[in-house]
């Protein structure tokens, strides 16, 4: 399941991408056009920001704002930034990959095989949608 501070970030970078570029957005705007708690928005921003994927601006006029291009942002980096690892189980993480203790034997198991198509249809979904893409919805 997706977390909030995911769910919340998207929203945030999709209400970024809408804006002039370049130009700051207050969190207290994104918070109540997004209806995200500020508090919890503030951390977001902060990660996404440390990511390289936002710029702030400090003052009066200050906020958050888009350093890249939508088009160049890819979800794949959005969903690692925000949720971590995009495999399920850590046996078939690219790039996470730990080996699972009660598993004598990935080649032979379920899990993992059913695990490594969950993850590749999920990298070729989110390797194929951009912050423009979600923008245009």
């Amino acid at each position: 399941m997706l977390s909030k501070k995911t769910k919340y970030g998207i929203k945030a970078l999709t209400y970024l991408a809408k804006q002039e570029t370049g130009v700051p957005v207050s969190i207290a705007t994104i918070s109540e056009m997004e209806n995200i708690s500020l508090k919890f928005l503030e951390s977001i921003l902060l990660t996404l920001r440390k990511s390289g994927l936002l710029g702030s601006k400090k003052g009066k006029a200050g906020g958050y704002y888009l350093l890249k291009d939508p088009k160049d942002v890819k979800m794949t980096t959005v969903m690692r930034v925000l949720e971590g690892p995009i495999a399920m189980v850590s046996c078939v993480s690219l790039n996470y990959y730990e080996k699972c203790a009660d598993c004598p034997d990935e080649t032979a198991c379920a899990v993992h095989h059913l695990m490594i198509r969950v993850r590749d249809s999920n990298l070729k979904i989110y390797g194929e949608t951009s912050l423009a893409d979600l923008i245009s919805y």
